[in-house]
């Protein structure tokens, strides 16, 4: 876990934000970044996929893209041992 100082902008999927805090779990994760969002004071952790660093004309970064909104992941198979409820009715 790392501090950031000073703060980076960043955009996010709940808009700009300032990233404080940068998680690493290791080489086969994501990095997190801990985000304050500007417009709501809200505090979200976001993985590395999900943000962009922010605009910054003198470094030539004029227009990044947007973040990608999260879609929550619906999976298509049970996991083992659950049983299906609907066929036990």
């Amino acid at each position: 876990m790392l501090q950031l100082n000073p703060p980076l902008p960043m955009n996010t999927p709940k808009g700009e934000g300032f990233a404080h805090i940068l998680i690493d779990y290791g080489p086969e994760s994501d990095l997190y970044w801990t985000v304050i969002i500007t417009e709501s004071g809200e505090i979200w952790t976001f993985s590395n996929r999900e943000v962009r660093a922010a605009k910054n004309i003198t470094l030539g970064r004029v227009s990044p893209k947007k973040p990608p909104m999260s879609e929550a992941v619906v999976p298509t198979t049970r996991p083992p041992g659950i049983p299906n409820l609907k066929a036990a009715r």
